[in-house]
C-alpha cells in the first residue's frame, strides 16, 4: 500500500488561504481607488443607473462652463455701454454747457474733444473677448464698426461723414442760401402783398413751410397752399401799428421747427426782428406799399439768418441721420384734387379717398370698395363703411390712410402731404414696399397713382446710405442710394431677428438665452451718430452768423444724446444683459442641486465606505493570520507523532 503526499495548494485550508488574499487585496484595491470596482461588472446591479447619472454630470459640467464663458462676454458687454454711456453724458453736458466760441479750427473745444471721444466709441464698439467682438452680431471675427477716420474722412472713393454732410448743406441752402425758399413781392400786380415759397414741391431739401400768423392790423394771411407750397401776407388799406406781428413756422430736415416773428416798427433806429412802418410818402397807399417792401426786405434778411444757423445745424443733423440710420421715405409726385381753380386744388390730408363727389377735395381718381394695397405684406382692403382691423372706408380722407400705413410700417416719423406730394416715412427702409392688388385702370393701381404712385407696385424707398442727387447740389430734389461710394460704418452682421438672437446658447436640456449686441441698435447707433456728427461740423471761424450755428448744433446735439420716450436706451440694451445673467444664474442654481443628487447616486451606487473597508480588511488581516497559524502547526505533524512511545 503507498501513501500519497498531500497537495497543500489544492486542499481546502490552502484555497481558503487564497480566497483571503484575493479579498485582501481587492479590499486594498477599493481602499485606495474609493471604488467598489475597477470595472462595471463588480460595480453591482445599480451601476446602470451610475452610467446615466456621470452623463448628466458631464452635460452639467459643460453647460457650467458655456455659462462662465458667456457671462464673461456679458460682463465685458456691460462694461462697454456703461463706458459709452458716460462718453455720451460727458459730450451732453459738453454741447450744453460748454463755451460756443469758434476757435481757429472753426470748431469748438466741445467739437474738438468730441472727435477724441468718438474714437473711444469706436474702440468700445470693437472691444473683443477672446475671439469674439461682442458688438458684431453674428459676424463674430469681424470688428463691429469702421475707424474713426474711415466714418469721418471717407477712404478712396468712398465718401465719409464730412463730405455728406457738406453735399447736404448745399442741398438744404439752395443756390441762393436762402434755404430753398422764394420770398417775393411786393408787385405791380399786388403792390402790398409779400409771399414766401418753396422752390420746388416734394424736395426733402431746406426750410418747409408749416404756418403763418398775424396780428398785423388789417392784413390778410393764406397758406400754406398750391404746390409747391406758400404762404402770403398781404396788408390792407391803411399800416399795421406798431407792435404787430407776423410769424413764419417752418418745418426743418431734422424733424425740428423753427419760427420767425417780425414786429411793424416805427423807432429809429429800427429793432432787431423789425420792419419799417412808411409814413413819410404821399398816400396811405403808397405808405402801404413801402411798409410791405419793408417787410419783404426785413423778412429776407431773417430766412436768412435762419437758413444760416439753425437750418445749417438741421441739414447736418439729417446729413447725419443719412449716413447712419437705416430709415428712409418713400415720395410720390405731385397731384392735385378735383378742386378746379384758381387756385388749382393740390392732394392734402383731407382729401376724399372715393373721388366722389366731382369737383371737390377728393381724389381724381378714387379708390372703390373691394380695392386693396399691402404694406409690407399686411393686405388693406377698402371698404364702403364700417371699416375695421385692416380695413378703410373709401370715405375716408388722405391722412386716414397714412395713418394705417404708418401703423403697420411701424414708423416713429409720420408719413406726410404737403403741396400735393405724399412722403411715406419708414424706421427701415430694407422693409418697406407697397403694392397695389391689381393696374386696372379703375382699380387700386389707379387709385394710388392719384396719390402720385404710378402703377401697381412694388414701391421701395431708396436704401441708405442717402446721398443727394443731381447737379448742382444747390438745386437736387432728391436723395439716393449711396452705398457704392459711401463708407460702410458698420461692419458687423445685420441678420434677421433682433440683436439679442444673434447669439444663442442652450443653458439647460430645455432652457437658452440670448445675448448678442449689434454697434448698429437704436441707442448705440444714436450715441455714436450725434458724436460724429457734433465732431464733424465745421463752420468759418470769422462768420457772422458762426455762433449761432454752433449754437444751434450743440443744442441739437445734447437733445440727441437725451433718452426719448418709446426709443431704446443703453440701459435697456444692460437690462437685457441682466435678464440673461440672472437666468443663467437661476439654471447654475438648479444645475447645483441636480449635480449633488446626481454625485450621491454615483457615490452610493460606485463608492465604499473608507470605515467598513478598513475594519474588513482587519478582520481579513485576523483570518488570514490564523489560517497561517493553522497552516504552520498542520506542517509540523507527522506519523512518528502518532506512534506510541516504545
Amino acid at each position: 500500500m503507498s501513501i500519497s503526499s498531500i497537495n497543500y495548494g489544492n486542499s481546502v485550508l490552502g484555497q481558503s488561504v487564497r480566497n483571503i488574499q484575493n479579498q485582501l487585496s481587492d479590499l486594498s484595491t477599493e481602499l485606495s481607488t474609493g471604488v467598489k470596482s475597477t470595472n462595471y461588472a463588480g460595480m453591482g446591479i445599480n451601476e446602470g443607473f451610475a452610467i446615466a447619472a456621470r452623463t448628466q454630470l458631464a452635460n452639467v459640467s459643460a453647460f457650467g462652463t458655456t455659462m462662465t464663458n458667456v457671462n464673461t462676454i456679458i460682463d465685458a458687454g456691460n462694461t462697454a455701454l456703461q463706458s459709452l454711456s458716460t462718453i455720451a453724458s460727458q459730450v451732453q453736458n459738453n454741447a450744453a454747457s460748454t463755451s460756443q466760441n469758434v476757435t481757429a479750427s472753426g470748431q469748438t473745444i466741445g467739437q474738438q474733444n468730441a472727435e477724441s471721444e468718438l474714437s473711444a466709441i469706436v474702440g468700445i464698439l470693437n472691444t473683443q473677448v477672446g475671439d469674439r467682438y461682442i458688438f458684431s452680431g453674428t459676424a463674430i471675427n469681424t470688428p463691429a464698426v469702421a475707424s474713426a477716420d474711415a466714418i469721418l474722412n471717407g477712404t478712396g472713393n468712398q465718401a465719409g461723414l464730412k463730405q455728406v454732410i457738406s453735399e447736404r448743406q448745399q442741398a438744404d441752402l439752395g443756390t441762393n442760401g436762402m434755404g430753398r425758399l422764394v420770398v417775393t413781392g411786393p408787385t405791380v400786380a399786388a403792390p402790398t402783398q409779400v409771399q414766401v415759397a418753396e422752390d420746388v414741391a416734394g424736395s426733402p431739401f431746406g426750410l418747409k413751410l408749416n404756418s403763418v400768423s398775424s396780428t398785423l392790423t388789417g392784413a390778410t394771411v393764406t397758406g400754406p397752399t398750391g404746390s409747391p407750397a406758400a404762404v402770403s401776407v398781404s396788408l390792407g388799406a391803411t399800416n399795421p401799428n406798431p407792435g404787430d406781428q407776423v410769424s413764419f413756422t417752418f418745418n426743418l430736415p431734422d424733424g425740428t421747427t423753427e419760427s420767425i416773428q417780425l414786429t411793424a416798427s416805427s423807432a429809429t433806429p429800427l429793432p432787431a426782428n423789425s420792419f419799417a412802418i412808411s409814413t413819410t410818402l404821399a398816400t396811405p397807399a403808397a405808405n402801404v406799399a413801402a411798409t410791405a417792401a419793408n417787410l419783404n426786405s426785413a423778412l429776407n434778411s431773417a430766412i436768412g439768418t435762419l437758413a444760416n444757423t439753425s437750418l445749417v445745424a438741421a441739414s447736418a443733423v439729417e446729413a447725419g441721420d443719412n449716413f447712419f440710420n437705416t430709415d428712409g421715405t418713400l415720395t410720390g409726385t405731385v397731384k392735385q384734387n378735383q378742386v378746379v381753380g384758381p387756385p388749382q386744388g393740390y392732394v392734402s390730408g383731407t382729401t376724399t379717398l372715393s373721388g366722389l363727389p366731382a369737383g371737390s377735395d377728393t381724389l381724381t381718381t378714387g379708390f372703390v370698395a373691394g380695392d386693396s394695397i399691402t404694406v409690407n405684406g399686411t393686405k388693406l382692403t377698402f371698404v364702403a363703411s364700417g371699416a375695421t382691423g385692416n380695413q378703410i372706408n373709401v370715405t375716408d380722407s388722405v391722412q386716414t390712410l397714412l395713418k394705417k400705413i404708418d401703423s403697420i410700417t411701424g414708423t416713429s416719423t409720420p408719413s406726410t402731404v404737403s403741396g400735393g406730394v405724399i412722403t411715406l416715412h419708414t424706421d427701415n427702409a430694407a422693409s418697406l414696399s407697397i403694392t397695389s392688388s391689381n393696374a386696372a385702370a379703375t382699380g387700386p393701381a389707379a387709385g394710388f397713382s392719384a396719390l402720385g404712385f404710378a402703377g401697381a407696385g412694388p414701391f421701395t424707398p431708396a436704401q441708405p446710405p442717402l446721398r443727394v442727387s443731381g447737379s448742382p447740389l444747390g438745386s437736387a430734389t432728391s436723395l439716393v442710394n449711396g452705398s457704392a461710394s459711401t463708407v460702410g460704418w458698420y461692419t458687423g452682421n445685420s441678420g434677421p431677428g433682433s440683436a439679442r438672437s444673434t447669439a444663442t446658447i442652450r443653458i439647460d436640456q430645455a432652457q437658452t438665452v440670448q445675448f448678442g449686441a449689434q454697434a448698429n441698435e437704436q441707442a448705440i447707433r444714436q450715441v455714436l451718430q450725434s458724436v460724429a456728427v457734433y465732431a464733424a461740423s465745421t463752420t468759418s471761424p470769422t462768420g457772422t452768423n458762426s455762433g449761432a450755428e454752433v449754437s444751434a448744433l450743440s443744442q441739437r446735439t445734447a437733445a440727441n444724446l437725451t433718452s426719448q420716450a418709446g426709443q431704446q436706451t443703453i440701459s435697456d440694451i444692460q437690462t437685457d444683459f441682466a435678464n440673461a445673467q440672472t437666468t443663467m444664474k437661476d439654471a447654475t442654481a438648479r444645475q447645483t442641486q441636480a449635480k449633488n443628487a446626481l454625485q450621491n447616486l454615483v457615490d452610493q451606487t460606485e463608492g465604499i465606505s473608507q470605515d467598513q473597508v478598513a475594519s474588513e480588511i482587519l478582520q481579513l488581516q485576523t483570518n488570514l493570520q490564523a489560517s497561517y497559524q493553522t497552516t504552520s502547526m498542520l506542517s509540523q505533524l507527522s506519523l512518528t507523532k502518532f506512534l506510541p512511545v516504545a
